[in-house]
C-alpha cells in the first residue's frame, strides 16, 4: 500500500439472526509501520462509511472492529458502536468509545490470521485465531446489516491481504408448509422401512439366484431413505425420528455387509482347502522327479571331470611343446658349433696345396736328373 492510500470492500454479505462472520487476513510491514484495518457491520454499508476508517468515519449506524497498533503495544483489536449519534471524525480520541478490546500482535506472522464475529442468543463475541478476544451481552446485531472492510495507510504503510470473508447463519427457518412436508417425508420413510423389514424377513433363508457367489446376501439399497433438507426439520421430535430412521437403516446395511463378509470368508476357506490339496499333489509329483535331479547332478559332476581332464591335457601338451622346442634349439646350437670346430682351416689347406706342388716339382726334377744321368742308347 502506498502512503495515504485507502481501500474498501463491501461484498453482498448481510448478517442474519444467530450469524457469525469470519475474515482471514495477513499483515506485513516494515519497522514502525502505520495503518489500520476496519471490519464494518453497518446498516447502510458502503453508503455510510465509503473508504473511511474508524478515525475518519462520519455518523454511521452499526459496528466496526479496528485492528491497528494503538497504544504502542504491537497491535490491538477494538470494537466501536454507533447509532448515528456520534461523529467519530470530530473526535480527537476515539479510544474511550470502545466497548471491547484485546491485544493482538498481527504484523509479520508469516500466516493468515482469522478473526470471527459471533452473535448468539445471549452474547456477542469476537475471536482471533480460535481464542476469545472479548465478549459482551449488551450488543445484539440486528439482521440485514451489511459487512464490509476498509483499510488506510500511513507514511510508513502496513500491507493488508484479505484471503476470504465468510458469513454463516446458525438459525433454522421453516414455514408451516415445510413442517407438513417434513412430517409427510417422515411417514413415507417409516413406511419404506417397514416394507424393507418385511421383505428382509420374507427373503431370509432363500438363496439369491442373481449372483451365484453371493449365497444368501441381500442387495444393499443405498437409497432406502431419501435425502431431505435440514430446513424441513423444525422440532427435536422430527430430528430424533429422522436420526432414528437413518440409524436403523445403517444397522440393516451393516448387517447385510456382515453377512456378505461372512460368506466371502467361507468361500475363501473352501478355496484355501482346494489350494492345499493341489499343493499336496504337486509335492508328490515333485518327489518322483528326485531321481531326475540325481541324474542331473551326476551329469554335472561328469561334465566337471571332463573339463578338468581337458584342462590337464592342454597343460601337458603345452609343457611338452615347450620342452621339445627348447631341446631342438639347444641341439641346433651344439651341432653348428661342432661343425665349425670339425671343419679344417684355410691355412692348412693352403699349406697342403703348396706342399703337394713342391713334392710334385721335386719329384719331377728328380725324374729329369735321373733320366739325364742314365746312359744314352744309340741305335
Amino acid at each position: 500500500m502506498m502512503s495515504d492510500f485507502r481501500a474498501c470492500l463491501f461484498p453482498k454479505l448481510s448478517a442474519q439472526l444467530h450469524a457469525h462472520a469470519a475474515v482471514a487476513y495477513a499483515a506485513s510491514c516494515p519497522e514502525r509501520a502505520g495503518g489500520n484495518l476496519n471490519i464494518w457491520l453497518t446498516n447502510g454499508g458502503a453508503a455510510d462509511v465509503g473508504m473511511s476508517s474508524a478515525y475518519t468515519a462520519p455518523r454511521f449506524d452499526g459496528l466496526v472492529l479496528v485492528i491497528d497498533g494503538h497504544g504502542g503495544t504491537g497491535g490491538m483489536v477494538r470494537g466501536f458502536l454507533n447509532d448515528r449519534s456520534t461523529d467519530y471524525k470530530a473526535q480527537s480520541d476515539i479510544s474511550p468509545l470502545a466497548f471491547g478490546h484485546c491485544q493482538y500482535h498481527y504484523r509479520n506472522l508469516g500466516r493468515p490470521s482469522q478473526i470471527k464475529l459471533r452473535q448468539t442468543d445471549r452474547v456477542f463475541k469476537v475471536e482471533i485465531d480460535g481464542r476469545l478476544c472479548f465478549e459482551t451481552d449488551k450488543v445484539k446485531i440486528p439482521p440485514g446489516y451489511t459487512f464490509g472492510i476498509t483499510a488506510a495507510s500511513a507514511d510508513n504503510p502496513d500491507s493488508f491481504e484479505i484471503f476470504k470473508m465468510v458469513v454463516m447463519s446458525d438459525s433454522l427457518h421453516a414455514s408451516d408448509n415445510g413442517g407438513q412436508q417434513s412430517q409427510q417425508q417422515q411417514q413415507q420413510q417409516q413406511q419404506q422401512q417397514q416394507q424393507q423389514a418385511h421383505e428382509q424377513k420374507s427373503t431370509q433363508g432363500q438363496p439369491n439366484t442373481n449372483n451365484p457367489r453371493s449365497g444368501n446376501a441381500e442387495p444393499i439399497d443405498l437409497n432406502a431413505i431419501p435425502d431431505s433438507s435440514a430446513d424441513a426439520i423444525t422440532s427435536s421430535k422430527a430430528q430424533f425420528a429422522d436420526l432414528h430412521n437413518r440409524l436403523q437403516s445403517v444397522n440393516h446395511q451393516i448387517g447385510t455387509i456382515f453377512r456378505s463378509v461372512n460368506q466371502y470368508g467361507q468361500q475363501a476357506e473352501h478355496r484355501h482347502a482346494e489350494t492345499s490339496q493341489i499343493l499336496d499333489s504337486l509335492r508328490q509329483e515333485l518327489r518322483k522327479l528326485e531321481k531326475i535331479n540325481d541324474l542331473e547332478g551326476r551329469i554335472n559332476g561328469l561334465e566337471r571331470e571332463i573339463r578338468a581332464m581337458r584342462t590337464d591335457l592342454n597343460l601337458q601338451m603345452k609343457n611338452t611343446e615347450h620342452s621339445l622346442k627348447g631341446y631342438m634349439s639347444d641341439h641346433h646350437a651344439t651341432l653348428s658349433s661342432h661343425i665349425v670346430k670339425a671343419a679344417p682351416g684355410h691355412g692348412k689347406l693352403i699349406g697342403v696345396i703348396i706342399g703337394s706342388q713342391v713334392v710334385l716339382v721335386v719329384g719331377y726334377m728328380l725324374y729329369k736328373r735321373r733320366k739325364n744321368s742314365m746312359p744314352k742308347k744309340y741305335l
